[in-house]
């Protein structure tokens, strides 16, 4: 079973600590919220988990064992995709882009067209194939994005803010699309998100950060009905803002 754990994680910029996570384990299957105010440390926490950044001090393990070198390191990454706020599309077609992820991993070129047909399809963009980037919407180029990163199956996904600007409806859409399929193969899902809408559909546990800080881990239902003392400033200008 899948399992990312953080052991006595620190992140310090100057002289200032920006993130410290005494200890967090996430497992296979789970949709796990982030939540905090702008500054909070959600997008490092995100980062050091994929491990697109090192922390200064701390230690990091993948199914129970602890990621010392650099080979380790990229067996890792090739089990993990990264979603971004903006699609950040090479400058080709859309089954090119979708493509992109598994001609990295030196897979075969039948093969390559075949998974790219099945995911152009799940993510309904089959019609967009031919389709130059630049002209894509941005739900289309989101979609994607989203392919591109589902292609090579990965058994964790982190999202940071995928569904930042886009239009409701498509935001609805296609985050059900994404439910579904990461429920159907049981991928690790990290999550951030300044949408309440959006981690109470989504996440089944939720983290709030503040000050670099997780200062509650509990079930998503559980934070936003009673959330804890440090967490309740947060959660309920959150609230407040989305049913204003």
């Amino acid at each position: 079973m899948t399992s990312l754990k953080l052991h006595q994680i620190t992140c310090v910029a100057g002289k200032r600590t920006i993130l410290t996570i005494p200890e967090l384990r996430l497992t296979q299957g789970e949709f796990v919220g982030v939540v905090g105010a702008n500054g909070a440390g959600k997008s490092t926490l995100l980062k050091i988990m994929s491990l697109l950044m090192k922390p200064t001090a701390g230690e990091i393990f993948y199914d129970n064992e602890m990621i010392q070198t650099s080979m380790q390191m990229h067996q890792v990454i090739r089990k993990t995709s990264f979603v971004m706020q903006q699609s950040l599309l090479f400058n080709t077609s859309v089954a090119e882009n979708v493509a992109s992820s598994l001609k990295i991993r030196k897979v075969r070129k039948m093969e390559i067209e075949e998974h790219v047909a099945k995911w152009l399809e799940r993510l309904s963009i089959s019609h967009l194939a031919d389709r130059p980037s630049r002209q894509l919407s941005g739900g289309e180029a989101q979609r994607v994005n989203l392919a591109r990163a589902l292609i090579s199956e990965p058994e964790v996904l982190f999202l940071d803010e995928p569904f930042a600007g886009l239009d409701y409806p498509t935001k609805i859409d296609l985050a059900k699309q994404l439910k579904e399929i990461c429920a159907g193969r049981k991928i690790l899902v990290v999550f951030v998100s300044h949408d309440l809408q959006e981690v109470k559909f989504l996440t089944d546990r939720l983290l709030v950060m503040v000050d670099g800080k997780i200062v509650q881990d509990d079930a998503t239902e559980a934070v936003i009905t009673t959330p804890n003392q440090l967490a309740s400033p947060f959660i309920t200008k959150l609230t407040d803002f989305v049913f204003s």
